[in-house]
């Protein structure tokens, strides 16, 4: 646990940006009992992930401290109000949402709060995980059907992986069938060079672009 993020008020942020894990479940329940919606819980929890993103990639934080923040992370999502919300959005369903990580990416903490978020508006979500294929992202759109695909990635390696997906996803004949949504800053520039439909580095913006993409 970090004792020492300055420059923020608001207390759930801190705390999941320290990495107080006893302080942000504490808090959570605390504004959950105030009647506050568990998607403005969740956006609070993701610009805490994103300040400790920015301490590691300024050299003072580390592997194990994202790691951490994506375990403080799922146990929030344990908790019986954040649980049973998103199993009530998926009574109603928006559409299908397929996720991953590209291949020879192991990140996931974006991935898993975007998905999270998804759920939470509404929308269907399988996540495939990490690391994952392109043949397996084919097969499960085969399977599933969904209207969105979402790959994500951190590392550079991974825009090739994005790029073979997107590629075998169009040679298949299915790229008509799905949007595809980028999820990274690695992606910034490469959303044309990939054939995606859109990237994003935050995900409540990206629950956005879903939802519009319903609405058009």
């Amino acid at each position: 646990m970090r004792k020492w993020v300055s420059g923020m008020d608001d207390k759930l942020i801190k705390a999941m940006a320290e990495l107080d894990e006893k302080a942000v479940l504490k808090l959570v329940k605390e504004e959950l009992s105030q009647g506050l919606e568990p998607l403005s819980i969740l956006k609070q929890i993701q610009t805490g992930i994103e300040k400790v993103g920015e301490l590691y990639e300024k050299g003072e934080y580390f592997i194990a401290d994202l790691i951490m923040s994506g375990i403080i992370f799922n146990n929030v999502l344990k908790i019986e109000e954040m649980n049973l919300y998103t199993t009530e959005s998926k009574k109603c369903k928006i559409g299908k949402v397929l996720l991953g990580t590209a291949k020879s990416d192991l990140h996931d903490i974006g991935k898993n709060v975007f998905g999270s978020m998804m759920k939470m508006a509404g929308f269907e979500v399988l996540d495939l995980g990490v690391d994952v294929a392109p043949e397996t992202f084919v097969a499960r759109i085969k399977e599933f059907r969904p209207q969105i695909v979402g790959i994500s990635g951190v590392l550079i390696v991974a825009l090739e992986g994005m790029k073979e997906t997107v590629e075998l996803i169009t040679a298949a004949g299915l790229r008509d069938s799905v949007k595809i949504i980028l999820g990274g800053t690695i992606v910034k520039n490469g959303v044309d060079f990939i054939g995606a439909d859109a990237y994003t580095v935050d995900p409540s913006e990206g629950v956005k672009l879903c939802l519009d993409w319903f609405e058009a």
